[in-house]
């Protein structure tokens, strides 16, 4: 390898982070074996191992709960006074347990019905429009999915299921700071929401966080990694507690850098772009660094 200086050596690393590896040697005036030789051996361009074991939920272990041998049964409640439209909201109620004893209970009773479960949802829109005429349109929408029961079961058991891995890995504490947000509250600790802004600013967040290269994402895995652990975290709680959002705003300022993250490092073969892409395509290409991330994929 053509021998080179320590500060040409940082000069390629860096400029390999956002630009391919024939364009790093064009700049420097580099062979491109000596280029993808200097990448190699920094270690900068592998999967941060330090990273990824911050950003990681505890294992599951064991449950010790002993769960009651049979389920309770919610109490039935007369609450419109149509006794086929309080029978399904009952059902609901049942499935809602995410029990899956019950569950199947419940959607075997709702065969019995008589009435089409489609025209009770006309009616109880009917009523939930009458005893709010203020708002009716608002209070059409909360029929919106009454007769489809099977729909409310696959929510409810994966939200049982949830609650169940959350138990699994977190005992009673997944409301506690994970290390994860610890460092993110450490790192930010000072900042503050310039005025009238919501959030803090991205400039000042990206440079605390670059300030720990330690625990930076390395690679676009590195990134999917950290984003899927908030993800998963976030649901884990959600599931907990219904609208669960109060999470620190340190923890939701690096799940942002991280996204950011995903327009600055380049790909290092096809399938991670795919990866890329396919996790943008899940409700994300509106957000506003999308653009940048895609070029960055295709450049």
């Amino acid at each position: 390898m053509t021998a080179v200086s320590p500060e040409i050596r940082q000069q390629v690393l860096e400029l390999r982070r956002s630009h391919s590896l024939r364009e790093v040697a064009a700049r420097t005036g580099l062979p491109i074996g000596t280029v993808k030789t200097i990448c190699s051996r920094s270690g900068a361009f592998r999967d941060n191992a330090a990273h990824r074991a911050l950003f990681c939920l505890p294992p599951i272990q064991p449950s010790t709960q002993t769960l009651p041998a049979v389920p309770e049964l919610p109490q039935q409640q007369r609450v419109t006074g149509d006794n086929e439209i309080d029978a399904v909201l009952w059902l609901r109620s049942v499935i809602d347990t995410g029990q899956a004893a019950l569950i199947d209970k419940a959607l075997e009773a709702s065969k019995r019905i008589k009435t089409p479960l489609k025209e009770l949802e006309k009616r109880y829109m009917q009523h939930l429009v009458s005893t709010n005429p203020e708002n009716p349109m608002m209070a059409a929408f909360g029929s919106l999915g009454f007769s489809n029961l099977e729909s409310l079961a696959r929510r409810a058991m994966e939200r049982e299921g949830l609650r169940t891995e959350a138990a699994n890995r977190f005992g009673d504490h997944i409301f506690a700071d994970t290390p994860a947000e610890k460092f993110c509250v450490a790192s930010l600790a000072g900042l503050k929401r310039k005025k009238n802004e919501i959030f803090l600013d991205d400039t000042d967040v990206d440079a605390r966080f670059q300030s720990r290269p330690e625990l930076l994402p390395n690679t676009l895995s590195d990134c999917l990694h950290e984003l899927g652990y908030w993800h998963d975290l976030y649901r884990l709680r959600n599931a907990s507690i219904p609208d669960y959002y109060d999470n620190p705003q340190e923890a939701t300022a690096r799940e942002s850098f991280a996204f950011r993250c995903l327009a600055r490092i380049r790909p290092r073969n096809k399938g991670e772009a795919v990866a890329v892409f396919r996790y943008l395509a899940a409700d994300r290409m509106d957000r506003s660094e999308t653009n940048d991330i895609l070029l960055n994929m295709i450049g």
